[in-house]
């Protein structure tokens, strides 16, 4: 997976958010589904509700999905913020 190159270029570009944090839509999130402080999955920051964050997820079941997941979640690894 690629993914870790790319939350390294916004790692190294100070264009990032930790785990916990609440995004603004529009920011790539980044997933570790392992726990092993690996990246290996993202996706787009919809919006935030509630203490949930919504997202939208190529790759998910075969499909784009919409999905969610609590700011707090553990396989939330961070987030990256685009210069857009």
């Amino acid at each position: 997976s690629y993914t870790s190159f790319f939350y390294a270029s916004f790692w190294k570009h100070q264009q990032r958010k930790p785990r916990g944090s609440i995004p603004l839509p529009g920011d790539i999130i980044f997933f570790d589904w392992e726990g092993d402080g690996v990246t290996d999955h993202v996706g787009i920051v919809e919006r935030v509700e509630n203490g949930t964050v919504y997202t939208v997820e190529g790759n998910s079941s075969d499909s784009v999905r919409q999905n969610s997941y609590p700011i707090g979640s553990s396989v939330i690894y961070g987030y990256g913020i685009p210069a857009y």
